[in-house]
């Protein structure tokens, strides 16, 4: 693997090509975003957010405790009268403008994001803030057009939409929660992860800067027991939550017989499966986006390699070729593959379970590779010689750990594929179209990808069966987690 100028063999050296931090001015200190202003939290508490990719602190944040939540929902509460009795063509008009505004500050926000998260400043570039403002730019289509969604001649929003999102792709799920929210009628109440809080703040901003009506988005910051407390508060009308598997039972266990509505998108296990007559080298580039995408901080990752017994030795040959150009190190150096994992605790879970895969006997593998000496560092890795009972190939690892296991027929692949508590994401590579229909209608996986990997489009719904949660985001399908139907 080539790490910081170490070029590998027979390649081009590459320079150092850092996007400036000078683009993006953090304050020394946020409040929380209620009815429209920036507040300090009523019990004075704050906490500090850290840049995984050296461990310097950002920033200073305040921490929501009940009193600063029930200030929230009031607000929120209050504007939801007058923002669902407006035309949805004047919520479009909100919405547009947030959309332009993304794309205005989009060099802005993706050093913001990279900074507080961890990931490439490439794909914080690339993918990250055009897939924001996608969703904007789409839900604001539809505001004025619900009544054409298959929901009734004339549906209804919910009121308040409590909304906990993670911090693999903060401003991504920010997005993806509020556009769809605010196009129905909703007001929300938001609460962004404890270590990604910063692009919110800033989206606060911008809100500010559309003229968005006080109220009518307001954003909490705190631990998990700030999140709690949006939970259990009374006068919430839905939840929306992405995040651990774990903490989405126990929110379903609290709101089992209230009339909240619910929606949870949770872990993953994805399967890529690769047949013996795909496209190779295609298919190694699909494999690596799968899993390495992000760290493999994605819940939908492509964890669980399964290939075909005839071509096994082929792909892993090439994949490990393909590794070792893969570069890791600054994330805001534009030329960087891998950034850093997120946080200390989520580095020590990675660490742990792939102790657990060699003690179980799985083979370990990762290209030579020079970590950096400060923040949050995992080379990519393969396990080999892998089973099903393997902990690897079962548990969500959420980093860049790659779990190969094999199939000799279709029918072993669908079975491998399926077995698992989750039901996320898979991927299928192959020639034969008639392969790919007959194979993707067996998988029971929310989403399945043919011939690529890790596409999104905010027209199309994501979701999930089994453990991976239930309801759908994006897409028309979107809406209907927000409407009284």
């Amino acid at each position: 693997m080539a790490s910081k100028n170490v070029a590998p063999t027979n390649a081009f050296a590459y320079a150092p090509a850092p996007e400036s931090r000078s683009v993006v001015d953090i304050a020394p200190s946020y409040g929380l975003f209620i009815d429209g202003e920036f507040t300090d939290a009523a019990g004075g508490k704050v906490f500090k957010t850290v840049s995984p990719s050296t461990e310097e602190v950002l920033s200073e944040v305040a921490q929501a405790g009940a009193e600063d939540v029930d200030r929230a929902v009031r607000a929120a509460r209050k504007a939801f009268e007058k923002w669902s009795a407006l035309p949805g063509a004047e919520r479009a008009k909100y919405l547009f403008r947030i959309a332009r505004i993304i794309q205005e500050r989009s060099r802005e926000l993706a050093v913001l994001e990279t900074l507080d998260n961890g990931k490439p400043i490439k794909e914080t570039r690339d993918f990250d803030l055009p897939t924001v403002a996608a969703h904007f730019f789409y839900y604001a289509g539809w505001a004025d057009k619900l009544g054409h969604a298959g929901y009734g001649a004339d549906p209804r929003p919910l009121g308040v939409a409590g909304q906990i999102i993670p911090w693999n792709f903060p401003l991504m799920m920010l997005a993806w929660k509020i556009a769809p929210a605010l196009a129905t009628g909703n007001t929300v109440v938001l609460k962004p992860a404890e270590t990604t809080p910063l692009s919110a703040l800033f989206f606060a901003d911008i809100c500010r800067q559309a003229g968005l009506p006080k109220g009518v988005v307001n954003i909490i910051t705190g631990d998990g027991s700030t999140g709690a407390e949006l939970v259990a508060h009374p006068d919430v009308n839905k939840i929306a939550f992405t995040g651990s598997t774990g903490v989405g039972k126990a929110i379903a266990r609290q709101l089992a017989g209230t009339d909240k509505k619910l929606t949870l998108e949770l872990g993953g296990k994805g399967a890529n499966i690769v047949f013996d007559d795909a496209p190779i080298d295609q298919a190694v580039e699909g494999i690596v986006t799968g899993i390495f995408f992000n760290q493999g901080q994605v819940c939908c990752a492509g964890s669980r390699l399964l290939v075909q017994e005839s071509v096994h030795d082929e792909v892993l040959d090439a994949l490990k070729r393909r590794l070792s150009s893969l570069r890791i190190g600054d994330p805001l150096d534009k030329n960087t593959d891998l950034g850093a994992i997120n946080s200390a605790e989520q580095l020590s879970r990675i660490q742990a379970l792939a102790e657990t895969g060699e003690a179980e006997g799985a083979e370990r593998w990762s290209p030579a590779c020079e970590l950096p000496s400060a923040g949050y560092w995992f080379a990519p890795t393969l396990f080999t010689n892998v089973t099903q009972a393997h902990t690897v190939a079962r548990d969500e690892i959420f980093g860049p750990v790659l779990s190969v296991l094999t199939f000799r027929t279709p029918e072993e692949a669908v079975a491998k594929a399926n077995n698992s508590q989750y039901g996320l994401s898979a991927g299928i590579w192959t020639e034969k179209g008639s392969r790919i229909l007959a194979v993707a209608g067996k998988l029971r996986a929310g989403v399945v990808w043919a011939n690529t990997f890790n596409k999104f489009d905010p027209t199309s719904p994501f979701g999930g069966y089994k453990e991976s949660g239930h309801g759908r985001e994006g897409g028309r399908h979107g809406l209907e987690a927000y409407l009284d139907v």
